[in-house]
């Protein structure tokens, strides 16, 4: 069964009235000013839901010291409000999770745009509002309309008076239901005088200043304008998601409709003028047929219409459809529209006659919608002289089209000569269907009629001449003609359909390309060049792109490559950057420019510029290469802000990472050093007091034990000094040649003396000859023997091994310890890294450096270092470092 696309809901408003299923109500009670009684409509309005068995709670009420609105909160449960310490002061405010816990039904809370006092979850009571809606919590609240974000210059300008308190108006437009509480200005400023607003000495300055009868007068026509655009917005969101058809004359709505002819600009001036002495809201549209092939000269002239109607304030709309008239009205009511402004048709009297005219069809079906038809005097309107053939001919489509023709002659001549074809007329209906189908509907049409000719001439007695001898010959002729001409027509229309879909396919698939790349380019100067590129190629024009940098722009990507913009095209950058709107070639702005300059802009921020130079002959874009243009555009600012916060992202772990190690150093530097130095001061303090009464082997010990600890602070901090320069990068190496052997022994006797006891082996025969720092190797080959003593044990035994292996030399630190868990194994080189083991003996002694640095110092010298664990399968550790010898000693 076919369905009415018409009497469809509208998927958009089925989603907006989703999104809030599951999500509280929100009723906002509106006021002009303080003192209408917002507060008092909506204890009144609670007080019957309460009656009405409601589980109805006061989370929030702001009195002000009213009498009659105090005797309306007795009754309520209220929930008790939270104290909030701020500057030595504790505030009381709404206490959010107690009303979540309490999870009312219906919660009054008052005063929407309130500031909630630093140190609440939210900074304001709108967002209190919003988590409470969220929990599925009915909430009831009042405003005032000077709060209103978009109305604080408009009151600013009424009342010289700065509102600081506002609410976006998104709150405001998504409210469930909104009640105007009135009161006229003269009452409103007798309860002021009898003190039941503010206190008499405040109530005097109010007076004088906010509360003066014109600014009570203007300040409620703007709550009754803005409540009345809630209701109606309200009613057309039901309708579309009602499928009802409009209009509901609640309010008008006009609607004008252009096209590319001179009236269109009379048309949009009447719409403007209508809306304003109505006081209503209009849109200007412009519906184009799918098979539509607009020449230059009149697609400017609409899009020239359009701007107009956009500089005089309406929202355009550009629509497809087969059928404008029922397009138009198809729109009209879905927008509920009560008024249509249309230029009177210029298809003269033949078009009105068959009922074809738009103005006319538009009165004859728009029933319950007024249709106003727009009129120009002679010397105003320029009428297009008529014209049935196309504006440019070009001769080889028809001679393409007569060929065919001539082909279909040659054809029946044959088939005459040697069979019998009962219906020849089929063959010139084919010639005329290539002809449509090859070149186009008025080649075809040509075809069509050299057919009818040839046929005639060539088959239809009698033969070689005009002449039609039979009455039923001539109506098949007829017939002929009429089914070609139909035939040519709609085979000419399906081709420039199918030509239509193909570019947009192609458009399409260019906006899929040009976004799949930039989405996997995380540089912003990659971005912005590769967008030029694209946008070049798409556009066939010079495509530049300034990105916003330390407050000014910057030429980042430009496509063909150019060295800088003149002076008048940067000139338009800045503006439109600055302003947020277009500049140079063909705006309002430094037209002289030969750029045109659009703003990049992001969610967050306008990141800069791009820029489209003109055309050779100075023609603008038309509107489909525009809005692919502003479509790219769009995609490359996303690809520009994806590719900051991917920046950002680094950057922000990359101090996240620095402060981890800073306050990561900081604990180990004061755990490790505590040690040493608690004991060097203990040994010092000891001498001081009493060295000279000590043995002499006592005192000694204790000399000793000062000079190791002092010791052991020096190689902490050239441990942390040797850090700083491995990631600073300024290692210096002073290679020499080097005997790993006697390396080996001298690291070996030292640790020996630091760990007297301890089992080391060194196994160095035939140890190579390396070029490298020596003071820099024995570092790290210390390292590496300490850390395999402090965590090996006092019954480990550790084995320093030197050996060649494939022209390389191999330094190998084997211990026979706990060992390394497999998930501490493959971080054991990273800074402050534990050997995860169960049996960890280093006494608190190690930096957790020790090994990062040996890692370095190797891979300065051009070698590797690895760990492995357990060794043979049996336990332990064993980290290899490999050193490649040079070329002259391998070859040697």
């Amino acid at each position: 069964m076919a369905v009415d696309e018409t009497n469809r809901p509208d998927p958009d408003a089925l989603l907006a009235l989703a999104r809030k299923a599951g999500r509280g109500r929100l009723k906002i009670f509106l006021g002009a000013s303080p003192g209408v009684g917002k507060t008092y409509a909506m204890l009144a309005s609670g007080r019957e839901q309460r009656a009405a068995g409601a589980d109805v709670v006061a989370g929030l009420i702001e009195t002000h010291g009213r009498r009659e609105t105090e005797a309306l909160v007795e009754g309520f449960e209220v929930i008790p409000r939270q104290l909030i310490v701020y500057r030595n002061r504790a505030v009381p405010e709404f206490d959010l999770d107690a009303a979540l816990a309490r999870r009312p039904a219906l919660l009054l809370v008052d005063e929407l745009a309130h500031t909630n006092v630093p140190g609440s979850r939210h900074p304001k009571r709108w967002m209190d509002v919003k988590e409470l809606l969220a929990a599925g919590i009915d909430v009831w609240t009042t405003l005032n309309v000077q709060h209103l974000d978009s109305l604080n210059d408009v009151v600013l300008k009424i009342t010289k008076v700065r509102v600081r308190e506002t609410v976006p108006d998104r709150v405001f437009e998504e409210a469930d239901e909104v009640v105007l509480v009135d009161l006229p200005p003269d009452e409103l400023l007798k309860r002021l005088a009898e003190g039941k607003v503010y206190v008499q000495e405040t109530a005097t300055q109010a007076v004088q200043s906010f509360f003066k009868p014109q600014n009570l007068t203007a300040l409620r026509e703007l709550a009754l304008r803005r409540t009345a655009e809630t209701v109606d917005a309200s009613l057309v969101e039901r309708m579309r998601a009602g499928a009802i058809e409009g209009p509901w004359a609640a309010g008008e709505r006009i609607l004008a409709l252009v096209g590319p002819d001179p009236l269109s600009p009379f048309v949009v001036r009447q719409a403007k003028r209508m809306a304003d002495v109505m006081d209503a809201p209009w849109t200007v549209i412009s519906v184009e047929r799918p098979t539509d092939v607009l020449a230059e000269a009149k697609r400017r002239r609409l899009d020239e219409t359009l701007q107009l109607a956009k500089d005089l304030g309406a929202e355009t709309e550009r629509l497809v459809g087969a059928d404008i008239p029922s397009e138009v009205l198809r729109y009209a009511r879905r927008e509920n529209v009560t008024q249509i402004v249309v230029g009177r048709s210029t298809g003269g009297r033949i078009a009105v006659l068959f009922g074809r005219a738009l103005a006319q069809e538009l009165v004859r079906q728009a029933a319950d919608i007024s249709v106003h038809v727009v009129t120009a005097t002679p010397e105003k309107q320029e009428r297009p002289a008529a014209r049935l053939l196309p504006r440019r001919l070009r001769a080889w489509p028809y001679l393409g089209s007569a060929a065919l023709v001539g082909a279909a002659v040659l054809f029946g001549e044959v088939i005459g000569g040697n069979a019998t074809m009962p219906n020849l007329s089929l063959v010139f209906l084919a010639a005329v269907v290539g002809a449509a189908v090859a070149f186009g509907r008025w080649p075809a049409i040509v075809a069509s009629a050299l057919s009818f000719l040839a046929y005639n001439f060539f088959f239809i007695e009698p033969i070689y001449t005009l002449t039609v001898a039979q009455p039923h010959e001539l109506l098949a002729l007829l017939v002929f003609l009429v089914v070609a001409v139909l035939v040519s027509t709609l085979a000419g229309r399906v081709r420039d359909q199918a030509r239509i879909a193909s570019d947009r396919m192609r458009a399409t698939r260019r906006l899929y390309d040009f976004s799949r790349r930039i989405s996997g380019i995380a540089s912003l100067d990659e971005v912005a060049e590769a967008a030029a590129s694209d946008m070049h190629g798409a556009l066939a024009r010079n495509v530049v792109i300034l990105l916003a940098r330390d407050g000014d722009i910057a030429l980042t990507g430009m496509w063909p490559p150019v060295d800088e913009l003149d002076a008048a095209s940067m000139a338009a950058a800045r503006w439109a950057h600055e302003h947020d709107e277009p500049a140079g070639s063909k705006t309002q702005t430094l037209p002289t420019a030969p750029w045109l300059f659009v703003p990049l802009k992001t969610p967050r921020a306008r990141v800069g510029v791009i820029g489209i130079s003109e055309a050779s002959d100075g023609a603008p874009l038309d509107p489909e290469a525009r809005s692919l243009f502003d479509t790219l555009a769009e995609q490359t600012a996303a690809a520009i802000e994806r590719a900051s916060l991917s920046r950002e992202m680094g950057a922000v772990k990359a101090a996240a990472e620095t402060e981890r190690v800073r306050n990561t150093l900081l604990a180990s530097i004061s755990h490790d050093f505590r040690t040493p130095l608690a004991s060097i001061l203990g040994a010092s303090t000891t001498l001081i007091a009493f060295g000279d009464k000590m043995a002499g082997t006592t005192r000694a010990d204790m000399l000793t034990q000062i000079k190791e600890e002092t010791e052991h602070l020096d190689r902490m901090v050239r441990d942390l000094l040797a850090i700083t320069r491995l990631e600073a990068g300024g290692l210096e190496l002073r290679r020499d040649w080097l005997d790993l052997k006697e390396t080996a022994n001298r690291v070996a006797i030292a640790a020996r003396r630091r760990w007297p006891g301890r089992v080391i082996d060194v196994l160095a025969a035939g140890a190579p000859l390396v070029e490298a720092d020596a003071t820099l190797i024995e570092q790290a080959l210390s390292n590496i023997v300490e850390n395999a003593l402090r965590h090996g044990g006092p019954e480990a035994r550790v084995v320093l091994s030197v050996r060649e292996a494939a022209g390389d030399a191999v330094i190998a630190v084997t211990d026979d310890g706990a060992g390394i868990t497999a998930e501490a194994l493959p971080h054991i080189f990273e800074k402050f890294a534990s050997s995860g083991a169960r049996d960890r003996r280093d006494g608190g002694e190690s930096t957790g450096l020790g090994l990062a640095i040996a890692k370095g110092i190797v891979e300065a010298h051009g070698g590797t270092i690895q760990a492995e664990s357990p060794v043979d399968g049996q336990g332990g550790t064993r980290l290899t470092i490999r050193l490649a010898k040079p070329a002259e000693t391998k070859a040697s």
